[in-house]
């Protein structure tokens, strides 16, 4: 079994016990979040698709905790202008485990 959700601005495909990373949401360690925009439920080889969202369908999850991910570094350059600028970037991430999907 699994659904496409959107969690944070962000659609993911999700099953039971999967863990991911998703942009920084606002919950303790330990908490647990209930997820209602659900787009896609199949629940072995019959799928259900929301117009927009599956009605009744919701994704529960517990936030396991907070990170920041990898560091992205941005340069940029202009050829014989003598412009150079470097940044750096360091998303702020929570990774959730998917607990249930009802649906």
């Amino acid at each position: 079994m699994y659904a496409i959700v959107e969690i944070a601005g962000q659609q993911f495909k999700v099953e039971k016990d999967r863990k991911i990373y998703t942009h920084r949401l606002q919950a303790a360690e330990g908490d647990t979040l209930t997820f209602d925009k659900v787009y896609l439920v199949d629940n072995d080889g019959t799928v259900s698709v929301g117009t927009p969202q599956v009605a009744g369908a919701s994704v529960t999850a517990k936030v396991l905790g907070h990170l920041k991910g990898d560091k992205v570094i941005v340069f940029k350059k202009k050829r014989r202008k003598g412009y150079a600028k470097k940044n750096g970037h360091r998303q702020y991430l929570t990774k959730i485990q998917i607990e249930t999907i009802v649906g």
